[in-house]
């Protein structure tokens, strides 16, 4: 099966695997693998392991030791990473155009054929554990983790990406492997590339390098359903210098007609514009914060919105004021028709600016196949961004912005 649809081409093998190819004029390619897994697909004894696979996936496979797959591409002046999510797994290259072919197949490589050698496992588990205690040392990120907690208590995806010391401790080749062969399934995954390389090429090596993957007898995860929602507060004295405050509530999913509109409005309030409503009121009017920013993380079922600041103790009641005020504001008023087209075309610029890193458009690229089985254009993105009206962000704001809803978390 193969599929056009504006200057992205696709196509399907026979096992299920899927590849998205975009043209571009240049002399680099990006190519890679996402992977429909994440650390919310873990088992209760499992937790840690789908990030841990991604470490595992340099460390050799049934024709390569870690120092051959380093050299692969490095050797050659190209560059290989990996990264790990609630939901995906990612593994991605970026190479000379001439070198694609080497690019596509050692990826495909440690993604279908890694071995997890135990004396691997156990060097890595360290170097794991020595990330974890570095996390932990910087409440700024760690928060993030212990606010999901809170959101989603009790579910898989209050899960830490990175695990816990206890589970990684026991991991062994043969529990790598079971979980691989579970979640690593061939219509699970998406290949993705964007370079100036011709299509009918691009299949012709996904299918000498994938089409041998199989579907494993034993199904992955069915996703469970989510708890509902209880707001909940909780202080943790952490002994810092600053206070560490978030607010957040559980928000629309990655399919919901509103997602759109709330990444709008999260982009108002706090995205990463000097001009957002939080950073104009906290640092430039009151100089009370270095850092106040709000987020808006969609799933695939759900989605969290939060709100984060940092500042002195003596300042902490008067900048939660302040946040709660520019909540209030977009709850009663609606935003101006000036103001709205304002904000709209300051969003369509920053997403604009995004797409001319080729590597974050083709990750993009292969995140948006994986989920949606199609990308968006740039024009079709502006268009649904342009119907949003005043009107449907105040009722956004009214339904996410609801602080009677949202949990708080304080390191103190």
């Amino acid at each position: 099966m193969i599929e056009k649809e504006n200057s992205y081409q696709s196509h399907r093998l026979e096992n299920g695997f899927q590849i998205v190819f975009k043209q571009d004029q240049c002399a680099v390619t990006y190519c890679g693998i996402a992977i429909n897994t994440g650390s919310r697909d873990e088992l209760e004894h499992e937790q840690g392991m789908a990030h841990f696979i991604e470490h595992m996936l340099f460390k050799g496979t049934e024709k390569r030791r870690s120092a051959h797959i380093i050299n692969r591409l490095e050797n050659v002046g190209g560059e290989l990473n990996a990264f790990t999510s609630k939901e995906e797994t990612v593994v991605y290259a970026a190479v000379l155009n001439e070198y694609s072919e080497r690019a596509i197949e050692l990826i495909a490589d440690i993604t279908l054929n890694s071995t997890f050698p135990q004396k691997e496992i156990d060097k890595e588990v360290v170097i794991i554990l020595d990330e974890i205690q570095s996390y932990n040392d910087s409440p700024s990120e760690l928060i993030y983790d212990d606010f999901e907690e809170l959101i989603f208590d009790g579910h898989q995806l209050a899960h830490n990406i990175l695990g816990r010391a206890d589970v990684l401790e026991n991991l062994t080749t043969a529990k790598a492997s079971d979980f691989v062969k579970r979640q690593y399934q061939p219509n699970q995954m998406v290949l993705f590339v964007y370079g100036n390389l011709d299509f009918a090429q691009v299949k012709r090596w996904a299918q000498k390098y994938l089409s041998t993957c199989s579907s494993s007898t034993q199904e992955p995860l069915a996703r469970t359903a989510l708890t509902p929602y209880t707001p909940q507060h909780k202080t943790v004295d952490k002994k810092t210098h600053q206070i560490h405050f978030m607010l957040g509530n559980r928000a629309y999913n990655m399919y919901h007609p509103n997602r759109m509109g709330l990444y709008l409005l999260n982009n108002i309030l706090g995205g990463p514009g000097m001009n957002s409503l939080l950073n104009l009121s906290l640092r430039e009017k009151h100089g009370l914060v270095y850092n106040v920013e709000s987020s808006f993380q969609p799933f695939t079922d759900t989605g969290m919105w939060t709100v984060y600041f940092g500042c002195d103790p003596d300042n902490a009641e008067r900048c939660q004021e302040l946040v709660y005020a520019e909540l209030r504001k977009l709850r009663e008023q609606p935003i101006s028709e000036v103001a709205l087209k304002k904000y709209k075309l300051q969003l369509m610029g920053q997403m604009a600016i995004s797409s001319e890193n080729k590597e974050s458009l083709a990750l993009s690229i292969g995140k948006s196949f994986l989920r949606y089985g199609k990308v968006d254009e740039l024009q079709h993105i502006r268009q649904r961004i342009e119907a949003i009206t005043a009107s449907q962000l105040q009722q956004i704001a009214c339904e996410v912005f609801d602080t009677k809803q949202c949990s708080t978390l304080i390191y103190k």
